[in-house]
């Protein structure tokens, strides 16, 4: 399994974490992104999951103008978008503690194995 199949079930979150800090805008969206080791996010991802966010009430979206060039939509993060990321947050911690603690068990395995 690529990495990138793995980051589109966790895309939605990492985006709604960044909205919650600040309102921003789709390619804006993909530099934060990759500050944070996530730079194989394209917008062509970034896109279809800030349009089923607005259809689901979790995020607003506004034009503003912009100094370069042409007018930029802005994202904000709605309660209801902000629970989804409690919920989302919550589930995470859970989900990566498990798996960290199995990969460092069968690594600690494989290591017995290969002595």
């Amino acid at each position: 399994m690529s990495s990138s199949q793995m980051l589109k079930g966790i895309l939605e979150g990492c985006i709604l974490a960044v909205i919650a800090e600040k309102e921003v805008y789709g390619y804006e969206m993909t530099e934060i992104l990759a500050r944070y080791g996530l730079n194989m996010v394209s917008e062509g991802s970034i896109y279809p999951i800030l349009l089923k966010l607005q259809k689901q009430n979790s995020v607003t979206s506004e034009m503003r103008a912009s100094q370069e060039g042409p007018k930029r939509k802005y994202y904000q993060i709605t309660e209801k978008g902000r629970e989804q990321l409690r919920e989302f947050q919550s589930d995470w911690f859970v989900l990566s503690g498990s798996v960290n603690k199995l990969m460092d068990q069968i690594k600690t395995g494989v290591e017995e194995h290969e002595s």
